[in-house]
């Protein structure tokens, strides 16, 4: 989301933050996308940085070195400090709210001028080439799943304090929300953030419990660099925005495909976690996507043909060269888009496998701004699906579009419609399509004032998320405490396989180890 938020710093009187940007060998504006806050450089980030360094030395330095001991410290020290004026840069514009649809691409050959095994083998290939250019392994880690504690936050309906494993090495923490008494086998959703939601985010916590009430097992979790994946432990941190500029010889693109091929394996170890639980059927998992969630939730779809049906919320727009993607200044989404060119028409091929995947159903407003739904109207969305059709040979399980008239940014999946949607793919087990069509809604912002849960002034409004009329009434505002998954002393000892910081430093070693491999 692009936010105008005036701050005044020690140099300037900014409204965005810039960053270096490998791609453009220079400056450009990198606006602060986290969803319904500002950031003021000189006077958050940076001194955030100067204290997180100086967490990370040794309280009694030798004279012989002013670096922590422990490896991966030492590492995310130098990582901090090489990234520093990266963090500092001054504010600039960006222009993908002006990128339209990108320019066209030649189109692909049909699945009419190939033979089925052909076709098998087309699909295949395409994503192969995607989890290759996200770094996403051939085999995913262990899970190690682990469950730390369990609350109730509405009757009917159990918690779990869960970490699981996702790629190099780090964990993940997530909610896991499931109905008390179980009937049989059941459904399992995988709700995936926005830019700066975490599982704390209201809509996460909401969706747990209505759906886990409908009789569905559901993962939410924190996204890397938020929620309990942050250094603070804060929401809304985008500390994952930083474009860190590669070491010589390696490619421009590597550190945003490396991040989106990080989140790529969040959300599929999440589907692996609803196939371990013995009371879910592994044919019946869903995943839904907002925002970012949406761009991280299509892919992960064209992929992992482990997941049944798929909803975009406030996304969609897979377009051409120098479009809305291409032109995003966020690592984990103009690198890697750019980075899958080599796909061809990449809007068609997302959409075709996952089309071989199952059914996906794409929800948006036509006046969502952040997501630039003025250029990608019906017309756009009919052409892209028309190619994609062209690409599988048949029109099954391709994605309907919604779009509601005067709407922005929201997550439609927990109105009426999309309620209805999931019901039809993956069938609640405590819930019918007659129960969908009379059940009480309830008005987010009401309800978000009435029981203080945290919602941006940009987004409590009327035609984003405040507005919508979400299924189900009776759901409490769930503190953050409740939320957390790793008592503090655990979170500490943990740390160096959570947060984005520790991460990054690995990425980075393994980066220079690849700049001085012999070509």
């Amino acid at each position: 989301m692009k936010i105008k938020k005036t701050c005044v710093s020690s140099s300037a009187t900014i409204e965005e933050e810039t960053t270096y940007h490998p791609e453009r060998r220079g400056l450009i504006l990198a606006p602060n996308e986290v969803e319904g806050s500002a950031v003021c450089p000189d006077s958050h980030r940076y001194h955030r940085k100067i204290e997180f360094i100086l967490a990370y030395m040794p309280k009694h330095p030798s004279k012989a070195s002013i670096f922590p001991a422990n490896p991966m410290r030492a590492l995310i020290v130098l990582f901090c400090l090489s990234s520093s004026l990266v963090w500092a840069q001054a504010p600039a514009k960006n222009s993908r709210a002006t990128a339209g649809i990108g320019a066209p691409v030649p189109p692909l050959p049909p699945a009419s001028s190939l033979s089925p095994a052909q076709r098998v083998a087309r699909e295949q290939k395409w994503r192969n080439e995607i989890r290759h250019q996200l770094y996403i392994p051939v085999t995913l880690p262990r899970l190690n799943a682990k469950t730390w504690s369990s609350f109730s936050p509405v009757a009917g309906v159990v918690a779990d304090r869960v970490t699981y494993q996702t790629a190099a090495g780090m964990l993940v923490p997530a909610i896991i929300y499931r109905p008390r008494r179980v009937k049989g086998k059941l459904p399992g959703i995988v709700v995936v953030n926005g830019h700066g939601g975490d599982k704390f985010s209201w809509y996460a916590f909401w969706s747990g419990m209505m759906f886990a009430r409908d009789g569905a097992v559901v993962v939410t979790y924190d996204p890397i660099g938020e929620g309990e994946r942050n250094i603070d432990r804060k929401s809304r941190a985008g500390s994952h925005d930083k474009i860190v500029p590669p070491p010589p010889g390696v490619s421009e693109t590597d550190w945003g495909q490396r991040l989106a091929g990080l989140m790529q394996v969040d959300l599929m170890q999440a589907v692996s976690y609803l196939r371990s639980r013995p009371e879910v059927d592994p044919a019946r998992i869903a995943v839904v996507g907002y925002s970012m969630g949406s761009f991280i939730s299509g892919i992960a779809g064209a992929i992992d043909t482990r997941i049944h049906a798929v909803i975009l919320s406030g996304g969609g727009d897979y377009d051409g060269p120098g479009g809305y993607f291409d032109s995003n200044p966020l690592p984990c989404q103009s690198p890697p888009y750019r980075s899958l060119s080599v796909l061809g028409d990449r809007g068609a091929v997302l959409y075709a496998l996952n089309a071989a995947r199952g059914p996906m159903l794409v929800m948006n407003g036509d006046a969502d701004t952040v997501m630039d739904m003025a250029h990608h109207g019906p017309d756009w969305f009919e052409s892209v699906r028309q190619r994609a059709i062209a690409l599988r040979g048949t029109d099954t399980n391709m994605f309907t579009a919604i779009r509601y008239p005067g709407i922005s940014h929201r997550t439609s999946w927990v109105d009426r419609d999309g309620v209805a949607w999931l019901d039809k793919q993956i069938h609640f087990a405590n819930w019918t399509q007659a129960d969908i069509a009379s059940a009480p809604v309830t008005h987010i912002s009401t309800w978000a004032r009435e029981n203080q849960v945290d919602i941006t002034s940009s987004y409590i409004r009327e035609d984003r998320e405040g507005g919508l009329d979400a299924l189900g009434t009776g759901f409490p505002g769930i503190k953050r405490e409740d939320l957390m998954v790793l008592p503090s002393s655990q979170w500490e000892r943990q740390k160096d396989r959570l947060t984005y910081e520790a991460w990054a430093a690995k990425t980075m070693a393994v980066q220079q180890a690849m700049s001085q491999s012999p070509q």
